[in-house]
């Protein structure tokens, strides 16, 4: 059997080889941390090159959906907690803000068209603000709805709490413009719409709703 020949020590790299890769090894890894890795991952752009590669931005939205998934989250454990039953004699909860709401009018004397909106509600958000709007509703109810913003986007959760402790999630948007449909309340409690400013800009979001629910209320 052969077995390999032992390198001699003039083969063996000299210390002062193995110091100078040992050096470039840690200059590349941090040249790397720091172009690549930080931008990336966590939107951390010294340089200016991770932008110009396009990696800063995917740093952005991840750190984006952290944050959302963090904010559902912690609502998640709230609205997940069962709501005790209470009396009808006792005041609605304080804590949920109303709305003045802007009843859409009728062009006639007696009354308003049949496709006319029942409500409408404008808010301004500025940059990283957010707002939740919720629509008190019983299961199987039908409401229609649109939400527009002037200018810019938002990202935005369709979802509902149910007075039973149930919560759904009907539909995410992200960097919409606005967005319109109807909705079908899956149970008895308040069904609606968180939004966030993720843009630079402040902008003016509208929704219009119209159909069966009882009450409008700002949450957030």
């Amino acid at each position: 059997m052969y077995n390999t020949d032992l390198p001699t020590r003039s083969e063996l790299p000299s210390t002062g080889q193995l110091l100078r890769s040992t050096a470039i090894a840690l200059v590349t890894a941090a040249v790397l941390l720091i172009t690549v890795i930080l931008p990336s991952e966590y939107a951390i752009d010294p340089t200016g090159v991770g932008r110009m590669l396009g990696l800063t931005q995917m740093g952005e939205i991840k750190e984006q959906l952290a944050d959302e998934a963090e904010l559902d989250a912690q609502r998640s454990a709230i609205v997940t907690t069962p709501i005790e039953t209470v009396p009808a004699a006792v005041e609605p909860d304080a804590n949920a803000e109303p709305i003045i709401t802007e009843a859409t009018t009728a062009e006639t004397e007696n009354e308003a068209p049949a496709n006319a909106w029942t409500d409408e509600v404008s808010l301004q958000l500025n940059p990283g603000e957010a707002a939740e709007i919720k629509l008190v509703m019983q299961s199987g109810a039908v409401v229609e709805f649109e939400w527009v913003v002037e200018p810019g986007h938002l990202n935005s959760a369709l979802h509902g709490d149910g007075t039973a402790g149930e919560a759904i999630t009907y539909r995410n948007g992200r960097a919409e413009p606005g967005h319109s449909d109807s909705l079908i309340a899956a149970f008895d409690g308040t069904h609606g719409w968180f939004w966030r400013n993720r843009s630079d800009e402040t902008v003016t979001m509208t929704l219009r709703v119209r159909g069966g629910y009882s009450e409008i209320k700002r949450v957030i």
